[in-house]
């Protein structure tokens, strides 16, 4: 796989770094770089584009307000030298956040999940069932499926329990939307707050699903899951 990218930013230093890394790495193909954004947001409406590289601070439209725009929009790694942008990114869904001086381990790494995302956005169905991907932390992270313990409700937010992780995974998603992403026969729903990862369920005993030192409730609506779960 091979991906198209350009790189916007009116830091001519900095583009250069972009363009140096970039030669590391040949999944990626540079078409062109740009100095200013409406010189990139024309060249992007022409022209189909799979990972842009592009500064959040800019004189003449910021990074974030040039995202917004795009109607085919590619996968996004923002670049700046502010920390204070990092929610507007969130909210874009971008791959990953840099901050400048952009060194190359950082923008490996970014790299990488650009390169993995693309990949599992094309995958066939039936390839499916290993990995999600979510957006926590302002950047996009892969969640291996066979980690996952449980997943717990917080209205429009959900914690994604993981082995091993104390602290859980928070990503901006409704239960609903994290549920079509997941294998119906790895997870189960058993209450409106939760989901479970049915190999992780230790035992059932008066409602109560028990994953490693937790108990979980089941709600009136799945009490099938008790069923199923002890054939």
């Amino acid at each position: 796989m091979q991906l198209k990218c350009i790189a916007i930013d009116d830091e001519p230093l900095a583009l250069e770094v972009i363009k140096k890394h970039v030669n590391d790495f040949p999944e990626l193909k540079l078409l062109q770089t740009f100095d200013d954004a409406i010189s990139g947001a024309e060249f992007l409406k022409k022209t189909a584009v799979d990972l842009l590289f592009i500064d959040i601070d800019m004189p003449d439209i910021s990074g974030i307000d040039l995202v917004r725009t795009l109607q085919n929009k590619p996968l996004v790694i923002f670049t700046t030298a502010y920390k204070n942008y990092a929610y507007e990114g969130f909210e874009l869904e971008a791959i990953d956040y840099l901050l400048k001086p952009i060194d190359l381990k950082r923008f490996t790494s970014a790299v990488q999940k650009a390169l993995d995302y693309a990949k599992y956005k094309t995958q066939d169905k039936d390839e499916e069932g290993e990995s999600i991907y979510v957006h926590s932390e302002y950047r996009m992270l892969k969640i291996n499926l066979k980690d996952v313990e449980y997943i717990e409700s917080m209205q429009d937010y959900i914690k994604i329990h993981l082995v091993g992780l104390e602290k859980p995974i928070l990503t901006l998603m409704p239960m609903k939307a994290v549920l079509e992403k997941l294998p119906p026969t790895q997870f189960a729903r058993i209450h409106r707050s939760y989901a479970v990862a049915i190999k992780r369920v230790k035992s059932i005993y008066n409602r109560k699903v028990k994953i490693g030192v937790v108990e979980l409730p089941v709600g009136n609506s799945y009490a099938d899951f008790i069923k199923e779960w002890s054939k």
